[in-house]
């Protein structure tokens, strides 16, 4: 049950939090910081009071906002999307009679200007609106999420909002924009039965005789409109107090129980760590995530301040389903979301072009954070992951710097991706490294006092640490996040007198436009860290050419740690020592030396034999992670071939060398075990299956047959692995079991799995069966799942199939996702001629959503240049095997 009053320590502890962020004045907005909006005024604090219909997806809602008006004029202009006004009043706030304003709406814009016939002279006034609008089915402004009740299977109905990035202007008519801070109180009317929740404790409840009670939450702290929440359901709420006194919770649909448990333990400490990093205690008296059903095809969770949304798959352990990997991710998205609180909330950015420095910053944090408290989970050296899907994007011309130029709130949606992401993670790792650890955070804690509860651009950061300590951080940041693209170090050495002479040269690499990169490359400075031997590491920033000498005569890496963000082109004789030398190289040198190499040779660098020595090299009793990652990586030069005596020979190949591994690790898990070897263990039977390794396909097999009588058979840490390899091999009767499992779970998250597993199948039958049940409702309306799942094996059938239904499947996508939808679909297909008809795709789509699919062009295009050469070249090293 909700609580109905706040205890006299919250009510302190709210106070005290929240007098700072009350103290600030407004000002007109800075020239230099993009707006949609007139610069003519500011909001202050809004109070937004509304009532929602959960049968009639509709709600209505009355706002007065307190605002200071810079210059005069005689209107107006906020944003507002899909919103209904029906009054809007002007009153001084120093007193005086009200003015009635009349909108008149740009809907392409998503603006409503408010016209007084008259001037309005500068000074603070209250904005009083009643309007009405629109409860969505996707996870755009105030939604709606249907899903099974856990206790009773019954459908129910809960309320969420997604305000990021420019969708607050779908709750309420609002300066929604991030440079546009200001308080919120929200008060709600909803039924009796329900729980609310949003950022702030509910400061009163008024029971209303009816049904209804209104819940008033407590005022906010300053800050930007699209971290506002709200959030309605029957849910349950798992709480306790974290070290550094915040009230911290996990809230969930009824019934969830100890499914929120570990989320909650793994929470809790996070608060902590990030109050010390950071230098500034966690400043609301409460912070929760809420768990919701379903999916986006745009994100998995949001940093909401003091009420985190996470999609119930990637916050609750489902014991049906889950796995040591499912607590990975639970921790870590609670870590990355919990690291925006501080880095994104307090602070914020000016305006999307820095977006980077909430999703970069807050993606290097949650690794970091997560190597701290699991040590044995070898976080960091999935930073090489990390770096390698960011130059995926980053090696086409239609990659963009990590600060981009964004000139509209609409344009924001694009620029969530590897760049902002990954590569920021990447970025802020290496220049991490170049201050030194302790330098950094200085900096760090100096930007966050500096800007509590204000906006920012990238320069004040790199001020911040430059003052710490790290003299010519600036130049560097400015390289490698005001340009796009891949820097190219190119090596070569020659041992003469016991020390090694490295000749180096900086270029560009390009994975489609190789020559102009080589003819005309970008400059960088790049951060080396030059390893050999034992032999102290060599520091050094690479611009152009340079000679370095080593001591020694053994393999010399000038990405020691992978902490740089460059390809390294090594000569071949270099090459040929790193494979001798493999088993004695650390973990993360041996992660990114092979995808290093792989991705040259794709680029057409050196001969892909060259990164095969390299990839068969990695001992088989490596690191878990590094085998894990090697064994994907076998499987990605499996999937490049298209010959079934070439592929059949490299199974044999990858069998020989990896069956021992798996055989070692066993079919079954094992209670206690290291979470890296459960994960390697998933990893080995998925790739072999995928490879047609006879005794894990039956395996497979006989385990999911024995769901026909009974459906918790395959319950446990490998249940996902044996249902993708059975569903992928399925016939029409093992797609009939899977399809009455799915319809009869009443768990979300293992019947989401089930219903992506119906469209796995490489039955062409199957495959069209399963987009039969796309459109019906019966596998949700808030994702595309089946569809993307059939699209793996069958992308011409799900892209016809998306074409022909497009209105429909449109329904069951977020705006902001659409594009990446459409893109992905097509990606996994063989077919020049899918290509026009995904350009004509695009041209259907408003310019600031082409990107995604403009870059899936590019990219197939590179795809089918290139990978008649990598088969020519992976058959020439497999004869010699």
């Amino acid at each position: 049950m909700p609580r109905i009053a706040q205890s006299a320590l919250s009510a302190f502890l709210l106070a005290t939090a929240a007098t700072p962020a009350l103290a600030a004045e407004p000002a007109p907005l800075a020239e230099s910081v993009p707006s949609d909006l007139p610069r003519t005024a500011a909001p202050v604090h809004y109070a937004i009071s509304f009532r929602p219909d959960l049968e009639k997806l509709t709600f209505t809602g009355s706002e007065r906002i307190t605002l200071e008006v810079f210059s005069a004029s005689d209107s107006l202009t906020l944003n507002a999307n899909n919103l209904r006004i029906s009054s809007a009043q002007l009153t001084p706030a120093s007193g005086g009679a009200a003015v009635a304003l009349t909108p008149a709406f740009d809907e392409n814009a998503q603006r409503v200007t408010l016209s007084s016939g008259k001037s309005i002279a500068p000074g603070r006034y209250d904005l009083e609106i009643a309007y009405s609008g629109a409860i969505n089915t996707q996870a755009s402004g105030l939604f709606a999420l249907d899903y099974p009740d856990k206790r009773t299977g019954k459908e129910v109905r809960a309320l969420f909002t997604q305000f990021e990035a420019p969708d607050a202007r779908r709750f309420a008519p609002m300066f929604d924009e991030p440079s546009y801070k200001a308080t919120f109180d929200l008060t709600a009317t909803v039924p009796d039965q329900l729980m609310p929740v949003s950022n702030m404790p509910v400061a009163q409840v008024d029971k209303l005789g009816d049904g209804t009670k209104r819940v008033t939450f407590a005022t906010t702290p300053r800050m930007s409109s699209y971290l506002l929440f709200f959030g309605l359901g029957d849910f349950e709420r798992l709480s306790m107090t974290a070290p550094d006194g915040t009230d911290v919770g996990i809230v969930g649909p009824a019934g969830s129980g100890d499914q929120s448990r570990y989320a909650l333990e793994s929470l809790a400490p996070l608060m902590t760590y990030y109050g010390d990093y950071f230098g500034v205690p966690f400043p609301l008296p409460k912070l929760d995530n809420i768990a919701g059903p379903g999916q986006s095809q745009f994100f998995g969770a949001m940093e909401n301040w003091g009420a985190i949304f996470t999609f119930e798959r990637i916050l609750l352990e489902d014991p049906a389903i889950a796995s040591p990997a499912t607590r990975q991710s639970i921790f870590t998205v609670q870590a990355h979301e919990t690291a925006h609180q501080w880095f994104g909330d307090i602070v914020t950015m000016a305006w999307w072009d820095d977006l980077w420095l909430n999703e970069g910053f807050a993606s290097w944090m949650e690794t970091k954070a997560t190597d701290h408290f699991n040590p044995k989970w070898h976080a960091l050296l999935g930073r090489v992951g990390g770096r390698e899907q960011a130059m995926g994007l980053d090696a086409f011309a239609t990659t963009h710097p990590v600060v981009q130029k964004i000139s509209t709130a609409a344009e924001a949606e694009e620029g969530f991706d590897a760049i902002a992401y990954q590569k920021g993670e990447a970025v802020i790792s290496m220049l991490e490294a170049y201050a030194g650890e302790d330098v950094w955070r200085d900096g760090i804690r100096k930007y966050i006092k500096a800007h509590t509860y204000g906006n920012t651009v990238s320069a004040d950061l790199w001020r911040a640490v430059e003052d710490a300590g790290a003299a010519g951080i600036t130049d560097i940041a400015h390289d490698f996040t005001y340009q796009p693209g891949v820097p190219l170090v190119t090596v070569q050495a020659r041992c003469t007198g016991g020390k090694t002479t490295l000749n180096l040269a900086q270029s560009e690499f390009s994975l489609d436009r190789k020559a102009d990169a080589a003819a005309s490359p970008q400059s960088w400075r790049v951060p080396l860290l030059i390893e050999s031997g034992d032999a102290a590491p060599i520091r050094k920033v690479l611009q152009g050419k340079a000679q370095v000498s080593v001591p020694g005569c053994g393999p010399v890496i000038v990405n020691g740690g992978q902490l740089g963000y460059f390809r390294t082109l090594y000569e071949p004789e270099m090459l040929a020592r790193f494979a001798k030398a493999m088993p004695g190289l650390k973990p993360i040198d041996q992660l990114g030396l092979t995808a290093d190499n792989l991705a040259l040779a794709r680029g057409g660098y050196q001969k892909e034999g060259a990164a095969l020595d390299l990839l068969a090299a990695i001992p088989t009793d490596a690191n878990p992670v590094v085998a894990e990652g090697t064994v994907e990586r076998w499987g990605d030069v499996y999937g490049t071939l298209s010959d079934d005596a070439a592929k059949a020979k490299l199974a044999g190949l990858v069998e020989q060398m990896w069956q021992p591994r798996l055989r070692a690790l066993g079919f079954e898990p094992i209670e206690g075990e290291p979470v890296a070897d459960s994960n390697l263990r998933a990893r080995l039977i998925s790739t072999l299956g995928a490879m047609g390794d006879k005794e894990v396909l039956d395996q497979a097999t006989r385990r999911f047959a024995a769901l026909a009588s009974d459906p918790r058979a395959l319950d446990g840490p490998l249940k996902t692995t044996w249902l993708a390899i059975a569903s992928r091999n399925a016939d029409a009767d093992s797609w009939n079991l899977l399809a009455r499992l799915a319809a009869d779970s009443t768990s979300s998250s293992e019947k989401q799995s089930y219903y992506t597993r119906l469209g796995a199948a490489r039955d062409e039958a199957l495959a069209r069966k399963a987009l039969g049940l796309a459109l019906t409702g019966e596998a949700g309306t808030t994702s595309a799942a089946i569809i993307t799942s059939v699209a793996e094996e069958h992308p011409a059938l799900a892209f016809d199939f998306v074409l022909e239904n497009r209105a429909a499947v449109e329904k069951m996508l977020d705006s902001s996702g659409r594009a990446r939808f459409f893109s992905r679909i097509a990606s996994a297909t063989d077919d020049p001629a899918l290509l026009p008809r995904l350009a004509s795709l695009q041209a259907t789509l408003p310019a600031d959503e082409q990107r995604p699919i403009e870059r899936a062009l590019v990219a197939l295009k590179e795809r089918f240049a290139s990978e008649p050469r990598l088969r020519g070249e992976i058959a020439e090293w497999l004869a010699g095997k």
